[in-house]
């Protein structure tokens, strides 16, 4: 998981603890009303959706977690294209485990395969150009660790994690104190205090206030529902010696004709909070 330095095996393991509590709670009484205990039977991942599948990796520390006896074998990897009718996965093992997972495997995948399909398509869009699609923080809470990996599943690319891996003055935390400048200055002043080492970047409405984030020395700068036309004028004034981040209202339709204005990222809050779910279901295998 180096890839993604916010997955940690005690974030995932306290995430499934929470998740099969709410679920389970103090049983799967529809299982133990009808299932025997000792019931061994297999199923499959079955795809209902094209695009990119997601959460397979996940899936499969959900299962070794509920039932470490559960066998797993995997025709589909994470980031994979699939297509309606395709099989991502087989599981055999304890029939009961397999149904008391179903539910929570199945929830967390189609999700996390919605998000790495949106942001897949995305990536497509800016395709010759040297944009980078980013994701931001209009993520579901407590689910955030998962659409984020989505995201990078998906071939986009991650901002900032929280609210403590990089400092972001957005446009409230400039009227709050005053101006860019002032804000700035601030900032460097905490940073050094606390003996962090953050990135800052500023967002900007307006190229004065793009000149002033500039002067303040910052390592990005957000352009903020900027017009086509403002953002060519930003990047020619930038000239590379920050890095750009275009921002509002991104669209699929409006996202090729922005990365063409030459910034170096788009963010984009729709590829987490608008995917659409993808379609999934785990059968038993007759």
């Amino acid at each position: 998981m180096k890839e993604y330095p916010y997955i940690t095996n005690e974030k995932l393991q306290l995430f499934i603890r929470q998740a099969f509590l709410e679920d389970v709670g103090d049983g799967d009484h529809s299982t133990l009303a009808c299932v025997p205990y000792d019931s061994v039977q297999e199923a499959e991942l079955k795809v209902k959706d094209d695009g990119i599948i997601a959460g397979i990796e996940l899936a499969k520390i959900i299962f070794a977690t509920f039932d470490p006896s559960l066998k797993i074998e995997t025709y589909k990897r994470d980031g994979d294209r699939v297509k309606f009718g395709d099989i991502a996965f087989k599981v055999k093992g304890s029939s009961q485990s397999i149904l008391t997972c179903e539910r929570l495997v199945l929830n967390c995948m189609q999700r996390m395969s919605g998000i790495a399909t949106y942001a897949n398509e995305m990536m497509s869009l800016v395709s010759g150009t040297n944009t980078k699609i980013l994701d931001t923080r209009k993520t579901t809470p407590n689910f955030r660790m998962f659409e984020k990996w989505a995201v990078k599943i998906g071939g986009a690319e991650n901002h900032r994690f929280g609210l403590y891996d990089m400092v972001m003055l957005k446009d409230n935390h400039v009227d709050f104190s005053g101006s860019i400048t002032k804000a700035v200055e601030q900032t460097k002043d905490y940073l050094a205090n606390h003996h962090l080492h953050l990135k800052i970047e500023v967002e900007t409405r307006n190229l004065d206030e793009v000149k002033e984030a500039l002067d303040a020395n910052v390592d990005f700068i957000m352009l903020d529902n900027f017009s086509l036309d403002e953002l060519r004028e930003a990047v020619k004034l930038i000239d590379r010696k920050v890095k750009t981040e275009a921002s509002g209202g991104i669209t699929k339709e409006s996202v090729r004709a922005i990365a063409v204005t030459g910034v170096d990222f788009i963010s984009s809050g729709a590829i987490i909070h608008s995917a659409k779910n993808f379609d999934l279901s785990l059968k038993a295998i007759k």
